[in-house]
């Protein structure tokens, strides 16, 4: 239950919230709500009390577990219109059908309170699990986290060890895309997209990486190559890259934190006369369906989305039978994160005969 004061999300009130209050273990708080008969009325009659002092109701889709699983699973992700969450969705579908389940997609619009509807909201009546990816959630909301139903965290918005979680290499990606460009002879390497201020998410994870590539190049570091942008649109690389070309800093290579902000870069760059990579090469990061067509076609980090797909599902089909998906570790959550590659075309300067970095 999400208890709400003035339109503020306050907190969701869990069956261990229950156990707390109760003094209780989690399990005999589990035993009363689904009315196990092996229950003392003394008891039964504390955790009710506590049930009714803190407003906490059963979440329905954990009796849908024992009396039958609907073969649908959930998928929330922030926008069906960005690149990588379509391409990861469509993944996440053909895996899914492959194990007999369909997929409900939610996209949560980058909200909070979507975020939270998708943990909390009535829908999980109908679920038998759900894959997650959070954009406006963060490390101070691990606790939304704890819910009653097979849960798999996909994304680097949160980091913990209470629920399975399939993550990416978002520094090693980014710091192999600026080693890239270092090798072939960049010196002037910018970065579009960091979000000022940001300790744990994909920006900051890739602008780490970004600058792990500097320091072990010996390049040093110029704030004044640094390109904020919150969002990640098109229209939002070219307006950070005519910011860098206008301020007069010299620039020779570009990292783009992804796809979409290296396209509107690349836009930029053509704009002002500029060759791309002649004189400025432009790397991205997800390796979108629509890199490989644009002209000069785009050098992209491939992040593994095919294995991030097929490890989500796997875990929480795994869950929704009742079964552990951690045999080395039996009773500890999945962590994997899956490898990265440079896939290189025409908007760099090659290095050597590989396509693949």
């Amino acid at each position: 239950m999400v208890k709400k004061t003035g339109g503020n999300v306050e907190h969701v009130v869990t069956m261990r919230d229950v156990a707390k209050a109760a003094g209780m273990s989690v399990k005999t708080v589990s035993n009363v709500v689904n009315d196990y008969e092996f229950v003392s009325q003394a008891t039964r009659d504390k955790v009710n009390k506590a049930i009714a002092e803190l407003g906490y109701t059963l979440n329905m889709s954990a009796r849908n577990l024992r009396k039958g699983q609907t073969g649908i699973i959930g998928l929330a992700i922030p926008d069906l219109q960005m690149p990588y969450f379509a391409q990861l969705s469509s993944l996440i579908i053909a895996e899914a059908k492959k194990v007999g389940l369909r997929v409900i997609v939610e996209p949560t619009q980058y909200s909070r309170e979507g975020e939270l509807e998708a943990l909390h909201g009535t829908q999980q009546t109908m679920l038998d699990g759900l894959i997650y990816s959070p954009l406006e959630l963060g490390q101070d909301d691990v606790d939304q986290l704890n819910v009653e139903y097979p849960l798999v965290l996909i994304g680097e918005r949160i980091f913990t060890d209470a629920v399975d979680h399939i993550a990416t290499e978002n520094v090693e990606g980014a710091k192999r895309a600026t080693q890239y460009l270092l090798k072939t002879g960049c010196r002037h390497v910018a970065v579009v997209g960091v979000h000022p201020g940001e300790k744990v998410g994909s920006a900051a994870l890739r602008y780490r990486g970004y600058l792990e590539a500097l320091e072990e190049f010996g390049v040093d570091f110029d704030d004044r190559l640094v390109a904020a942008s919150i969002m990640w649109h098109r229209s939002d690389g070219v307006r950070a890259m005519n910011a860098l070309l206008d301020s007069g800093v010299d620039v020779d290579g570009v990292v783009a934190l992804n796809d979409m902000l290296a396209s509107g870069v690349m836009h930029a760059i053509q704009m002002r006369g500029l060759r791309i990579p002649e004189d400025v090469s432009v790397v991205g990061f997800d390796n979108s369906d629509d890199s490989q067509f644009l002209s000069p076609s785009l050098t992209s980090i491939a992040p593994g989305l095919e294995a991030v797909a097929r490890l989500s599902v796997k875990v929480l089909k795994e869950r929704i039978d009742g079964h552990d998906p951690n045999a080395g570790c039996p009773g500890k959550k999945i962590f994997r994160k899956v490898s990265s590659s440079l896939v290189v075309r025409q908007s760099t300067r090659q290095l050597g005969d590989s396509l693949i970095f």
